[in-house]
């Protein structure tokens, strides 16, 4: 990938009080290129105060950056389009000029994706809501990218019977339709609803160099190539940038159904979710926590806890709780009201603030494997991290599940030793702690086979391991990637792919300290 050289210019110290932890050299953009952006017709903002925030997402390593008064990394402006052609017009002139563009809507994201680590533009697309069209004979809705997850479930539910997308993810209050597709996300009720690959069939994109195409969904399957939907879901903005998208409904399910029980081992439980499956069934949410965290969250001691909720035709309910209740029957019948818990604390993250901020290195490791390697590969990753100098505590929940196998979803937290290091040393300990602990999970669970990343994606912090994770496909993604968006201007330094604009700064040298 080749592209005409940029001028650039160190970013100027007293453009606020933020400091970028990724920093050194970033492209700026002359008055009159900046001139050149509000000419499109979008909204462009150069000040301090939101470039710093624009440099921002959930990855939790960046909150500690933050308590330090840093920002992972800044933009040089954050634009924010109103319109597909907006979007065209904007790309067009950053591809023409070979200024980067990082994507970004709601930056609920956990993996730096969205840190524009070469400054350029930050491309804010909450703007982007102006279409929502529903096609109740089909069950099909049309949803511009920039809308986000509750309003989208408030206009389905009003609109005529009532209708509901079942994409419920964790960040659901944070996050758009044009970032679930971006990262492929899965929401909490996948088992029964599917993943967001399963409800989209057809797109809007516009590529780097501003052409607009539209993909599939004109019918319920097509046999007309490859799919290129699917090319783009995933992509994390590296390929092209999704304005719409055309997504499968339901009607509002009429009935409800909840079941808790209590296994002994971990083992236990993962055999019962296997044969809940295997036999056709598909919980909405069908969720089993190790005894570390059955503890932790619904304080129930010496059991490792499985959650079921279910929502569907009332005959569709009763069946699957049927099979549940037949498959559990060696374990121990719990209080449905712990369901309620689940339900009313799912998507609290109130405490990873205060621990970053109180020196303690924590995050989660989502990863999918199948039902053959699931319980090993739990064993491995655990067996990983534990044995990690400074590690506090792993432990693991099955958090979607499906026919062939689960995503598991392990905690982690570490602490530096007290060893009279002062706060820079400390600081230094922590992002190589992180670094390693992240190190190590991944490469247990390539061991296993199983896949780096359910749905969290790879942005930036997984984008080291991604090439060895895809093996040989990973060329045929680079050669897309450079097919096109050749000038290499969209989302550069993430998934792993080369950079137009150099090395990704991340991670950050070697391990220090451990």
């Amino acid at each position: 990938m080749s592209t005409a050289p940029i001028a650039v210019t160190p970013i100027d110290a007293a453009d606020g009080d933020a400091r970028e932890h990724l920093g050194g050299i970033r492209p700026t953009l002359d008055e009159g290129f900046v001139d050149v952006l509000r000419s499109t017709g979008a909204d462009v903002a150069i000040d301090a105060a939101a470039r710093a925030e624009a440099g921002r997402d959930w990855w939790p390593v960046a909150i500690g950056w933050a308590a330090r008064g840093e920002v992972p990394a800044m933009a040089a402006a954050v634009v924010r389009p109103h319109s597909t052609e907006e979007v065209a017009a904007v790309l067009s002139v950053c591809n023409a000029a070979r200024v980067p563009v990082t994507p970004a809507a709601g930056r609920s994201g956990v993996c730096g994706g969205t840190v524009p680590l070469y400054g350029g533009v930050s491309l804010d697309l909450t703007g982007v809501t102006g279409t929502f069209c529903v096609d109740e004979d089909s069950l099909l809705v049309d949803v511009s990218a920039g809308v986000f997850g509750p309003d989208l479930e408030a206009a389905l539910r009003a609109t005529g019977t009532g209708y509901t997308l079942g994409h419920w993810p964790q960040s659901m209050d944070l996050s758009t339709v044009g970032g679930w597709l971006a990262c492929r996300g899965a929401g909490q009720y996948s088992t029964r609803y599917g993943k967001i690959e399963d409800m989209v069939v057809g797109l809007e994109v516009v590529l780097a160099d501003g052409r607009v195409l539209r993909t599939e969904g004109h019918a319920p399957r097509a046999a007309t190539g490859p799919n290129l939907t699917q090319l783009f879901v995933g992509s994390e903005g590296t390929l092209g940038v999704i304005t719409e998208a055309r997504l499968v409904i339901h009607p509002l399910p009429p009935a409800e159904g909840r079941r808790a029980y209590g296994f002994d081992t971990v083992h236990d439980g993962l055999e019962a979710c296997r044969r809940i499956l295997r036999r056709g069934a598909t919980p909405a949410v069908l969720r089993l926590y190790d005894e570390v965290e059955s503890a932790r969250n619904f304080s129930v001691e010496d059991t490792c806890l499985l959650v079921v909720l279910d929502e569907a035709d009332v005959a569709i309910v009763d069946a699957t709780l049927s099979v549940i209740d037949e498959e559990c029957a060696a374990a121990s019948r719990m209080d449905d009201d712990l369901v309620e818990r689940w339900l009313s604390h799912r998507n609290d993250v109130s405490a990873l603030a205060p621990l970053w901020r109180a020196g303690i290195v924590v995050d989660t490791v989502e990863v999918a494997g199948r039902w053959a390697v699931l319980e090993p590969l739990a064993d491995s990753v655990l067996d990983a991290l534990r044995a990690l100098p400074g590690t506090l505590a792993a432990s693991v929940h099955q958090s979607h599940a499906y026919p062939d196998g689960a995503c598991l979803y392990f905690t982690f937290a570490g602490r530096p030793p007290d060893d009279g290091n002062d706060e820079v040393g400390a600081a230094a300990w922590r992002e190589a702690y992180y670094e390693r602990a992240w190190e190590v999970a991944t490469v247990a669970v390539m061991e296993k086979g199983a896949a780096i990343s359910h749905h969290h994606g790879i942005g930036l912090n997984r984008s080291r391991f991604l090439a060895e994770a895809l093996g040989g496909a990973f060329g045929v993604l680079e050669a897309v990637k450079s097919a096109l968006d050749p000038a290499g201007i969209l989302n550069p330094g993430k998934l792993g792919l080369p950079s137009a604009f150099g090395p990704a700064p991340w991670p950050g040298g070697e391990t220090r300290g451990l």
